[in-house]
Protein backbone atom coordinates (compact mmCIF):
# COMPACT_ATOMS: atom_id res chain seq x y z
CA UNK A 1 0.00 0.00 0.00
CA UNK A 2 1.28 3.03 -0.81
CA UNK A 3 0.65 7.02 0.42
CA UNK A 4 1.86 10.29 1.02
CA UNK A 5 0.94 12.80 4.66
CA UNK A 6 0.88 15.91 4.64
CA UNK A 7 0.64 18.69 7.48
CA UNK A 8 -0.70 21.81 7.22
CA UNK A 9 0.62 25.00 9.17
CA UNK A 10 -0.94 28.51 9.38
CA UNK A 11 1.11 31.79 7.82
CA UNK A 12 0.32 35.16 8.13
CA UNK A 13 2.35 37.33 5.37
CA UNK A 14 1.57 41.44 5.65
CA UNK A 15 2.48 43.93 2.92
CA UNK A 16 1.33 47.46 2.62
CA UNK A 17 0.31 47.00 -1.16
CA UNK A 18 -1.88 44.40 -1.43
CA UNK A 19 -3.54 40.77 -0.16
CA UNK A 20 -1.82 39.73 -3.05
CA UNK A 21 1.45 40.28 -2.18
CA UNK A 22 0.85 39.33 1.64
CA UNK A 23 0.04 36.26 0.50
CA UNK A 24 3.09 35.53 -1.65
CA UNK A 25 5.26 37.10 1.34
CA UNK A 26 3.99 34.41 3.42
CA UNK A 27 4.45 31.35 0.63
CA UNK A 28 8.17 32.46 -0.58
CA UNK A 29 9.54 33.24 3.12
CA UNK A 30 8.05 29.86 5.02
CA UNK A 31 9.48 28.18 1.57
CA UNK A 32 13.49 29.06 2.70
CA UNK A 33 12.77 26.74 5.68
CA UNK A 34 9.89 24.20 4.61
CA UNK A 35 10.55 21.57 2.12
CA UNK A 36 8.39 20.17 -0.73
CA UNK A 37 5.63 22.61 -0.33
CA UNK A 38 2.47 21.73 -2.15
CA UNK A 39 -0.51 23.72 -1.67
CA UNK A 40 -1.75 27.06 -0.53
CA UNK A 41 -4.86 27.87 0.62
CA UNK A 42 -5.85 31.74 1.57
CA UNK A 43 -8.02 31.48 4.57
CA UNK A 44 -8.51 34.99 5.59
CA UNK A 45 -7.62 38.27 4.18
CA UNK A 46 -7.55 41.37 6.77
CA UNK A 47 -6.12 44.87 7.07
CA UNK A 48 -4.52 46.82 9.89
CA UNK A 49 -5.76 50.62 10.63
CA UNK A 50 -4.00 53.31 11.70
CA UNK A 51 -5.30 56.47 12.34
CA UNK A 52 -8.36 55.73 9.57
CA UNK A 53 -6.22 54.62 7.12
CA UNK A 54 -4.96 50.97 5.96
CA UNK A 55 -1.52 50.53 7.08
CA UNK A 56 -1.02 47.08 5.97
CA UNK A 57 -3.19 44.31 4.49
CA UNK A 58 -2.38 40.69 5.46
CA UNK A 59 -3.44 37.05 4.56
CA UNK A 60 -3.29 34.07 6.33
CA UNK A 61 -2.10 30.77 4.34
CA UNK A 62 -2.75 27.63 5.11
CA UNK A 63 0.22 25.66 3.47
CA UNK A 64 0.76 22.33 2.87
CA UNK A 65 3.81 19.93 2.15
CA UNK A 66 5.10 16.76 2.18
CA UNK A 67 5.85 14.73 5.88
CA UNK A 68 9.17 12.68 5.65
CA UNK A 69 9.67 10.14 8.19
Amino acid sequence: MSGSVYKIIEVVGTSTESWEAAAKMAIETASKSLQDLRVAEVTKLDMKIEDGKVAAYRARVSLSFKYHS
